[in-house]
């Protein structure tokens, strides 16, 4: 059974950092893709960040460009969202989402993923 289990969120003031954890158990193999999403309050889930990693490709928002940074321990157990130079824009609950199975063209859809997590309230002020 794939659990996903996110930490890390917290209030933070514009133009600081945190860095988002998501722990995960019952991925099996290599051939998956992990990817957190965020929600705001009224507002659609979106795609944040992506790593698939039976090539080790990673794919961004454009609104996260430069400023995110998705990457896995060496257990292979927990991926991160380490995030820079936050804005409020940036605030939302922040999801991790994992599936065996999603083709690339489905990377950044919230609909293709089977696994999610709880999620993290990420805060940031101006």
């Amino acid at each position: 059974q794939v659990q996903l289990v996110e930490s890390g969120g917290g209030l933070v003031q514009a133009g600081g950092s945190l860095r988002l954890s998501c722990g995960t158990s019952g991925l099996t193999g290599s051939r998956y893709t992990v990817a957190w999403f965020r929600q705001a309050p009224g507002k659609e889930r979106e795609f944040v960040a992506a790593g698939r990693y039976n090539s080790g490709h990673t794919y961004y928002a454009e609104s996260v460009k430069g400023r995110f940074t998705i990457s896995r321990d060496n257990a292979k157990t927990t991926v991160y969202l380490q995030m820079n130079s936050l804005r409020p824009e940036d605030t939302a609950v922040y999801y991790c989402a994992a599936s065996q199975t999603i083709i690339l063209s489905e990377t950044r859809n919230p609909r293709g993923y089977a696994y999610w997590g709880l999620g993290t309230q990420v805060t940031v002020s101006s």
